[in-house]
């Protein structure tokens, strides 16, 4: 679903006016300056509204409210951003009775920003101090840069690596890739043995983002004034032109994603490897259980040997919205949901959250060995990979119509009707386009 901006008179991210972090309303009313103000708690017991499309929520929610009488949330739950829950935050935003928080991933993130949705919880010590308790760079996806600002609380993260078929690939004396040049080799020894070495999604975006993030590319920037896209890149071409060469070669399968389909060529043993975030470690046990014990999850393939980069697919964020009057409250509660240790094993234990928290990794139920996979702590290789992503990937204000655009040309690209560069091409021209029509300033 295109989400449009509600007026003409949209304001750059640096120049927005930020609301302040307190429940006093002379408070509220001087955020309207542009600097976050200092936190106040409420005077008297406060209820919270929370919209999220997490599993089992409420039984994490509970314990919140049994140990926070004066501090009260009710839990609202929705289909997922892009199945409605985001299109529902704007309309609530306009009309004035948007929850006081909301679950909103980190690439959707500045399209709230922009519309100036967010409440700045920069002004927040007890947000602020909480910095060095997330991964670096989970925490520059909620401030987007910006020193003294804040516009959520970080959630959980989708760091990728390498989920193969153990058994296939020592079956045929296969190595496990660490280079792509090395994994461009085992297609096609993959291809001689009757499988494809992966299926290559039409419409995952972020998932090919998420490649061009280890590679190095940035789609989007902000100077303060105006908005660059970069979606044709030197990283982003070279990503492109090598995941062409693969479907060129017809050395990978292109069924739609998220399909009986995909499930069953994971589950008959004709794809091979996924390239995916941690996540997708739930996803490959539920589509193909006929092969459990028969994978294992290695370090994502560098583009050059010995180099430890690894992409993000993923991973959302706690954000408190502008029109809450309780933000110290609501960070309280945003804060305890994403960094306490009863939290976060919950969240991992009832939705398969994985943690933005240092800490985090080093869960007790992350330690373990997984059944499915072997016995092996796979974890263990996400939490490194966590560590090696680049800080410094920025998500644009409309990436709803970006992955839309990408993903019409992509499945042109994998009948041969284009190519993936050329699908990259017009999705950046449509961005732009789209931004312009938002009055969203932006430099071609």
């Amino acid at each position: 679903m295109r989400l449009r901006a509600t007026s003409v008179a949209i304001l750059l991210l640096s120049t927005l006016s930020i609301t302040a972090c307190s429940s006093n309303k002379d408070d509220e009313a001087a955020g309207s300056t542009g600097a976050a103000a200092s936190c106040a708690p409420a005077s008297g017991p406060v209820t919270l509204t929370y919209t999220t499309w997490i599993p089992n929520i409420d039984k994490v929610v509970d314990v919140w409210n049994k140990a926070n009488p004066n501090i009260q949330v009710k839990v609202q739950t929705g289909p997922n951003g892009n199945g409605g829950t985001y299109a529902n935050f704007f309309n609530q935003l306009k009309a004035g009775n948007a929850p006081d928080l909301g679950h909103i991933e980190y690439d959707a993130l500045p399209s709230f920003r922009v519309q100036d949705g967010l409440a700045d919880l920069g002004g927040c010590d007890i947000v602020t101090s909480s910095k060095d308790k997330f991964i670096d760079w989970t925490w520059n996806q909620v401030t987007f840069g910006e020193q003294g600002h804040v516009y959520g609380i970080p959630q959980d993260a989708g760091p990728m690596a390498l989920f193969y078929r153990k058994d296939l690939f020592e079956k045929n004396n296969i190595p496990v890739p660490t280079t792509w040049a090395e994994y461009a080799t085992a297609a096609e020894k993959v291809k001689a043995a009757g499988g494809y070495i992966t299926n290559f999604s039409q419409s995952d975006i972020n998932q090919f983002a998420g490649f061009v993030w280890q590679a190095g590319g940035h789609w989007f920037a902000n100077d303060g004034s105006n908005w660059t896209v970069s979606m044709t890149d030197d990283a982003t071409k070279k990503v492109a032109d090598y995941w062409q060469g693969l479907i060129d070669s017809k050395l990978v399968s292109s069924v739609p994603p998220w399909t009986p389909e995909w499930d069953n060529a994971y589950n008959s043993s004709s794809a091979w490897t996924w390239v995916s975030a941690v996540w997708g470690a739930n996803s490959i046990a539920s589509g193909a259980p006929k092969t459990s014990g028969k994978w294992a999850v290695a370090p994502m393939p560098q583009w050059t040997a010995g180099d430890k980069a690894a992409g993000n697919w993923g991973g959302s964020s706690t954000a408190v919205f502008k029109s809450s009057k309780h933000p110290y409250e609501a960070a309280k509660f945003a804060l305890w949901l994403n960094t306490s240790t009863e939290a976060l094993t919950l969240l991992n234990k009832e939705a398969n959250l994985y943690p933005a928290t240092k800490e985090g990794a080093s869960l007790p139920a992350l330690k373990d060995g997984v059944e499915f996979y072997g016995g092996q702590p796979i974890y263990d290789v996400f939490a490194q990979a966590s560590t090696e992503v680049k800080p410094d990937f920025t998500w644009g204000p409309t990436m709803t119509k970006t992955y839309t655009d990408a993903s019409d040309g992509f499945k042109k690209a994998v009948t041969g009707q284009e190519t993936l560069t050329k699908a990259l091409q017009d999705a950046q021209a449509s961005t732009i386009s789209t931004l312009k029509s938002q009055s969203i300033p932006v430099k071609e």
